[in-house]
């Protein structure tokens, strides 16, 4: 009798903290995942036009910053810089406007973007980064270093973290000028995708991955050539989404965005994904 008692209780209290972490876990709470190099991380300058918060916008900071009274690990109006920092404006804050004003008015949505400039999509390798930062510059390694050498790591763990209040609901990446020529980058990137899915514990089907082109040839793209590679991307992953960088405005090194690039790219990353979740 005892013994049926104690067993009882168990599946009770095993019950009770199950139904806690599912009321906990907020379904019209959007994560969204991004990753990549400096377009991503935020090269150009914010504007005081791009500070304006919305508290249907949220970040999840992913290093410590005191001059931002930042703490990693928490929820944060998503107000550039969202990568590090000092980073600048990314495609990810105008994703993020973006599908705010799209969506309805209960649906919150949240970005976790961990990028390093200048990086290689082999730095997002879960099986082999150290050999590739063995060999990074100085200036890259004290990037990487902000995430404890480890930026795929710190992806995970914050998704992961993240995932106890909502629903990963995408991945977006920018990525490619360091691999330009590199035939093999689409299945490189179908490599870090699936690892991710995998150690988040989510499915390819409702987790599509959107890639975004590099500055293009008409803007002076000194990377351009890498665009017909990305666009492979589907070929690989069925649920991958090229997102044109056509137009959208670059500086004058050819390799990154103004600020109204990254608000036209960002733009279309957030109008591709209203689609896809139109559907």
């Amino acid at each position: 009798m005892k013994f049926n008692l104690k067993l009882t209780f168990i599946l009770l209290i095993t019950m009770i903290l199950i139904g806690t972490r599912s009321y906990a876990q907020d379904p019209d709470f959007y994560i969204f995942l991004s990753f990549g190099q400096s377009n991503m991380e935020g090269h150009s300058k914010f504007e005081p036009v791009d500070t304006i918060a919305n508290p249907r916008f949220k970040v999840m900071q992913v290093v410590d910053c005191d001059n931002l009274n930042r703490k990693k690990g928490n929820w944060y109006d998503a107000v550039p810089p969202l990568t590090r920092c000092n980073t600048g404006l990314t495609p990810t804050d105008y994703f993020g406007r973006t599908l705010v004003a799209g969506l309805p008015e209960n649906i919150k949505v949240a970005v976790i973007n961990v990028s390093v400039g200048g990086c290689k999509i082999e730095l997002f390798d879960k099986d082999n980064y150290e050999t590739y930062t063995a060999d990074a510059p100085a200036w890259m390694k004290n990037m990487i270093d902000a995430y404890d050498g480890n930026p795929y790591g710190r992806l995970v763990e914050m998704a992961k973290l993240a995932q106890k209040d909502g629903i990963i609901k995408g991945i977006l990446l920018h990525q490619g000028e360091s691999n330009t020529g590199d035939t093999t980058w689409p299945s490189k990137v179908k490599d870090v995708y699936t690892n991710l899915l995998a150690d988040l514990g989510l499915d390819q089907k409702s987790v599509p991955l959107l890639a975004g082109e590099l500055v293009d040839e008409a803007q002076g793209g000194k990377c351009a050539s890498m665009n017909p590679i990305i666009n492979r991307l589907p070929e690989l992953i069925p649920n991958a989404h090229v997102i044109s960088s056509e137009d959208c405005e670059a500086v004058s090194d050819g390799l990154h965005f103004s600020a109204e690039g990254y608000r036209k790219l960002g733009a279309r990353y957030g109008e591709k994904m209203l689609s896809i979740l139109e559907h």
